[in-house]
């Protein structure tokens, strides 16, 4: 049987936190450890305090090489080229890799696949429930609504956030181009936020706000003529995250490698 204990990447980030959080009050699950980059200011911590828990005798260590000989799956929200080094880690160790880091080049995307030929991989711009019923539902309405219905993605995050558009906002906007038939990357309009002129037919276009303390706010607009359609979801607690990777990290115990999303663990 596959082992069920799970290391966290980035453990002392606000996600490694929630995630640690949600395993330790997840059954059938055990937490294997927590590793941040080297020279971090939270190594040798221990993980239960620096997620405001009970002391739990496990410290933050600064690799991922002594989690991995106890985990059986690595849950990594950290950053690009980060989650490629793990991705490889896990792939050498055996290890079930689940994937949130947003921001990912073609060429980290690439990368990760690759591991994904050894280890199952889930890699999702988004873990909630919520968010990939509503790429369903997006990539269905795109089906339906022609190209008289200009679509319009708007996002917003925390001011912390660095990459924009979201890796969610990018989900939403493939899943409308799957559903039209067309090139995400021929049709994406507003990337770097300086569209101007009349607006192309059959473009998805892109809006980005940051501030505050924000959790993660999507919204999708068909625009007609006569009417507008919006689909949206608003995310309150990033708890909602963890829970999502969590869930990701048990269903990719066991699993053939290859690369997986949140809509094969849940169904969609």
């Amino acid at each position: 049987m596959p082992k069920t204990s799970i290391l966290v990447a980035g453990a002392g980030g606000r996600m490694g936190k929630a995630i640690v959080a949600e395993v330790l009050k997840t059954p059938g699950v055990t937490l294997a450890g927590g590793f941040e980059r080297p020279g971090g200011p939270d190594i040798g911590k221990d993980i239960g305090v620096l997620a405001g828990l009970d002391a739990l005798g496990l410290s933050v260590a600064d690799a991922s090489a002594t989690g991995l000989k106890r985990a059986g799956v690595m849950i990594d929200f950290t950053a690009p080229a980060a989650s490629v080094a793990n991705a490889q880690a896990a792939a050498e160790a055996g290890v079930a890799h689940v994937v949130g880091t947003t921001g990912l080049t073609p060429e980290d995307e690439n990368a990760i696949a690759q591991s994904a030929e050894k280890i199952p991989v889930v890699r999702s711009g988004n873990m909630s429930l919520g968010v990939n019923l509503l790429n369903a539902l997006v990539e269905n309405a795109a089906k339906v609504l022609d190209k008289d219905f200009d679509i319009e993605i708007f996002e917003a995050h925390h001011r912390h956030k660095v990459d924009a558009p979201s890796g969610t906002a990018l989900m939403l906007g493939r899943a409308a181009a799957r559903g039209r038939g067309a090139k995400f990357d021929e049709k994406a309009a507003g990337m770097a936020g300086s569209r101007t002129g009349e607006r192309k037919a059959g473009d998805i276009g892109f809006a980005v706000s940051r501030g505050g303390g924000i959790v993660g706010e999507h919204k999708v607009s068909f625009a007609g003529d006569g009417e507008v359609i919006a689909l949206s979801h608003s995310a309150i607690d990033r708890a909602l995250f963890a829970r999502g990777a969590v869930a990701a990290a048990k269903w990719a115990l066991g699993r053939p490698p290859g690369l997986y999303s949140m809509r094969d663990v849940l169904g969609l």
